[in-house]
């Protein structure tokens, strides 16, 4: 499989710059996750490196080869799109082979093919139907069987599951997952849910405005974001973002701000050093607090009113008040929480992330 590089790529439309210049590389045999909120660019990454889109300036490179002036069909890509894209008058048969028989490969590789892989998606017994006579899970694997018989070098997903429900998606999400453990390709995948990128890539690449912010696993984003962006982007519930002062006192540093004090890690004290005394953003994942009193509960504590409790099962979400904020709490839902109760948690201090107030970059 190649190794796929931007080099320099831009893309403007007229004046408007949508992509500055960037580099990216996608690893051989790779499944790369792009995700960001609309209009953050990953789409219009992922249709420049199928051809859809014209580069402005730079290049994209497959190992050594330069692929920009190639049409697409020549740049041993399959691609899956958002809306299925299938042909209504043709059977499933028919429209999986369609890229086959254009190239006219020999009627008995295609139905080898298509056999093959229907049978990987358990579409089998879906051939001789037609488009409209199926769900929208089993058009989305119908088109994703399109991609895979034609056995490229490298396959795009363009949001695949955006349109299908929860239950659905989560379902088709662990049927990707484990058609990707099967087949040695490139995979570069678009979407704007972080629970689809944390499950699925191996490397996520996180974009806004544009810009990429942050890649790397979803371990690493998660636990050391590189700016509040991504911070706030991974991890469900979001993060809880607070206004705070850092203050000295009795030889630690503080967090201070509007209805806490809350003790920071020795290890970040030392290199928020010359940041003493400083405005910033402090970050609480909900998962960090800890009832005071509850074993394993350790740290400073803060006092929150419960405004909402969200039960969904084996956890519940609290929407509560600090100050003139809202934080969100998530609990184990071993015991109801009423609305305007006011309890106590316990903020561990290594579960404390700092951001500069004016870059926004983790400290």
């Amino acid at each position: 499989m190649p190794r796929i590089r931007f080099e320099s790529v831009e893309k403007c439309y007229g004046s408007v710059q949508v992509l500055p210049p960037f580099d990216l590389t996608f690893e051989d045999g790779e499944f790369t996750v792009l995700v960001g909120p609309s209009g953050c660019g990953k789409s219009t990454t992922l249709r420049m490196l199928a051809g859809l889109e014209d580069l402005t300036s730079g290049e994209i490179w497959f190992d050594d080869t330069p692929i920009s002036h190639l049409e697409p069909k020549d740049r041993d890509i399959a691609m899956v799109f958002q809306d299925y894209a299938l042909y209504p008058h043709m059977n499933i048969a028919r429209n999986m082979s369609f890229a086959l028989r254009l190239q006219k490969v020999p009627k008995k590789v295609i139905d080898e093919k298509v056999a093959r892989v229907a049978e990987m998606l358990g579409i089998q017994d879906l051939l001789a139907r037609k488009p409209g006579e199926l769900s929208g899970g089993q058009r989305q694997r119908v088109a994703m069987g399109r991609a895979l018989v034609r056995d490229a070098a490298t396959f795009l997903f363009d949001e695949p599951l955006s349109n299908l429900d929860a239950k659905l998606r989560g379902k088709m999400r662990t049927e990707l997952a484990e058609m990707r453990n099967s087949l040695d390709k490139n995979m570069v995948y678009v979407t704007h849910d972080q629970v689809e990128a944390m499950t699925l890539g191996d490397r996520i690449v996180v974009m806004a405005n544009g810009l990429v912010q942050q890649e790397g696993s979803a371990e690493d984003l998660f636990k050391t974001p590189a700016n509040r962006f991504v911070a706030g982007f991974i991890g469900s519930p979001t993060m809880n973002f607070l206004d705070a002062d850092l203050v000295e006192a009795d030889g630690r540093l503080f967090a201070r701000g509007d209805g806490f004090d809350l003790a920071l890690a020795d290890d970040l004290a030392r290199r928020l050093d010359k940041a003493a005394r400083r405005r910033v953003i402090i970050g609480i994942r909900p998962s960090c607090f800890r009832p005071a009193g509850a074993e394993g509960a350790a740290g400073s504590t803060i006092d929150l009113g419960v405004k909402v409790s969200e039960y969904l099962g084996a956890q519940s979400i609290l929407v509560t008040t600090c100050g003139a904020r809202d934080l969100l709490v998530e609990l184990e839902s071993s015991s109801r929480v009423d609305r305007g109760k006011v309890m106590t948690f316990a903020v561990a201090p290594q579960d404390i992330m700092v951001f500069d107030n004016e870059t926004e970059v983790r400290l």
